[in-house]
């Protein structure tokens, strides 16, 4: 597979989903973070808007989202998340192993990710994501092997604040298995809000002297399958 032409196609896909502003239905407004979504053309679900104000640079906000040795210090959704092969300093594979969520009723996924890193004109940075085929990483029978189609992030300058950061976050995650689409739509508004907060939490923490070094491989073997 050629992984960095997939990269570019992915972060082409992220850029096209944010300058399109149509059809969008508003779920939810909490804390100043408000999630949109529309019919997903990729899969028979939806397409999620994540749109939130964080107190960072746009470069040191980047980092901070995509960078594994970063994320797992303060993404309380994922148990793991290792980088498991390097294309590039821009661009590698990644394995995600999620939380359960929904008071237990949706068991934990796994996940094999392309994520890449892209910056543009005006300081605008975009990470993409999406869920590839590593031969070094098959399915197994512990987990529940879910699938991202195009994901990601766009981190730009606040105009009237460029010192803080809007962050645009699209969501068209497959769960697979044996789950309710009225389970998946009841709960990932909220996961979505929880997920901003807690980056903006860990950004506070990460400029603290307390914060610093503060990183934490999640290795689990035991969990519980759905």
């Amino acid at each position: 597979m050629d992984y960095k032409a997939l990269a570019h196609q992915t972060a082409q896909e992220i850029l096209g989903y944010n300058q399109d502003k149509s059809g969008w239905k508003v779920v939810k407004i909490s804390k100043k973070i408000t999630v949109s979504k529309k019919a997903s053309k990729k899969f028979p679900g939806n397409l999620y808007r994540v749109e939130g104000i964080i107190p960072e640079s746009t470069s040191k906000l980047s980092d901070f989202l995509y960078k594994p040795e970063n994320r797992v210090t303060w993404d309380k959704s994922l148990k793991v998340y290792n980088m498991v092969h390097k294309i590039d300093s821009d661009t590698f594979i990644c394995h995600t192993i999620t939380q359960s969520f929904a008071m237990g009723s949706i068991s934990p996924r796994e996940f094999i990710d392309l994520v890449y890193f892209k910056r543009c004109e005006g300081n605008m940075d975009i990470i993409g994501s999406n869920s590839v085929d590593f031969p070094a990483y098959p399915p197994s029978s512990n987990y529940i092997r879910g699938y991202n189609h195009a994901c990601g992030y766009i981190c730009s300058p606040l105009q009237e604040n460029p010192a803080h950061s809007k962050l645009v976050m699209f969501i068209q995650t497959e769960m697979r298995g044996k789950l309710s689409p009225s389970i998946i739509e009841a709960t990932m508004p909220s996961n979505l809000v929880s997920f901003i907060l807690n980056a903006k939490d860990g950004i506070k923490t990460h400029k603290t002297p307390s914060g610093c070094g503060r990183h934490h491989n999640g290795h689990s073997s035991f969990l519980r399958k759905k």
